[in-house]
């Protein structure tokens, strides 16, 4: 259900997204004779049975992929360790490069796949590991084996890992007011806003698509924040892209924070979002 909000917070198209985006879905016959643009953002959600091809792009004549087709906007991927192995494991390389290349004899063709990833799944196989509520029946192997499906590499691809608890009744049943999805966009458009200005002269859109040498321009730290992460990434045995993921994610927190420089409570939070791997694939 979070999932498939995430586009009602996103920022809007750019009109050169937008024709990125229209392409993409025109060259695979998915463009209605109606629509002569797209102008919302993807939202891809393949089944698990899903095959390699179908997934990144393939064919006679290779036409794009689930992670093409999500292009500048969601690939959801419920239920994550039902999905192969080896499925799983060909995203590794979009994520990192943001676009595919499919060889075949008579041609290569290259696909962009700049989308948002994000992906459920359960602690185990009855789905009660660490619940506070109801007991695990899962054995020890058992669960071992239900997360071993989901390698350290593609984890350390993912920004942000969050464990979400069971949702009680009093919540369902409270009349208090939340934030909508207009007013969360709201503070989302003035992040981005901030970001575009920033990366202009660079050719870049958001926080994401910082390469190292530009995270060492825009994501300086004081020294407090650099001995918290420098603390983070001996004790949590963060690699080289995690520690460059959670600067990313500590850049974005301060933009929405509307702070000029990333502060000591930003680098905080973002390494927040990078335990889980430490708590289940120890």
């Amino acid at each position: 259900m979070l999932a498939r909000r995430i586009p009602t917070i996103l920022p809007d198209l750019t009109f050169e997204e937008s024709l990125e985006v229209t392409k993409i879905h025109s060259i695979s016959g998915l463009l209605s004779k109606e629509t002569s643009i797209i102008l919302t953002r993807p939202f891809r959600s393949p089944h698990h049975t899903i095959t390699i091809n179908s997934l990144i792009g393939g064919g006679k004549t290779p036409r794009p992929g689930e992670i093409s087709l999500a292009h500048y906007g969601v690939l959801f991927l419920d239920e994550l360790t039902e999905f192969n192995k080896n499925t799983l494991e060909v995203l590794r390389g979009p994520l990192e490069d943001r676009e595919v290349t499919i060889s075949r004899v008579n041609a290569s063709f290259t696909y962009p796949c700049n989308f948002m990833f994000v992906a459920s799944m359960n602690p185990c196989p009855c789905g009660f590991h660490g619940s506070k509520d109801k007991e695990c029946t899962c054995s020890p192997e058992a669960i071992s084996r239900y997360i071993g499906k989901i390698s350290g590499p593609l984890l350390d691809r993912i920004d942000i890992q969050i464990e979400v608890t069971p949702v009680k009744y009093q919540k369902l049943e409270s009349s208090s007011k939340v934030e909508n999805s207009e007013e969360i966009k709201k503070r989302v458009d003035k992040a981005r806003k901030i970001q575009l200005d920033r990366y202009k002269k660079y050719g870049i859109f958001s926080n994401s698509e910082l390469s190292p040498k530009l995270s060492d321009i825009f994501c300086k730290l004081n020294s407090e924040s650099k001995k918290i992460i420098q603390d983070a990434f001996e004790r949590l045995g963060l690699s080289a892209r995690g520690y460059g993921r959670i600067l990313k994610v500590a850049r974005t927190i301060a933009d929405l924070d509307n702070k000029e420089n990333i502060e000591t409570n930003h680098i905080a939070e973002a390494i927040q979002y990078r335990k889980l791997d430490r708590k289940y694939w120890k």
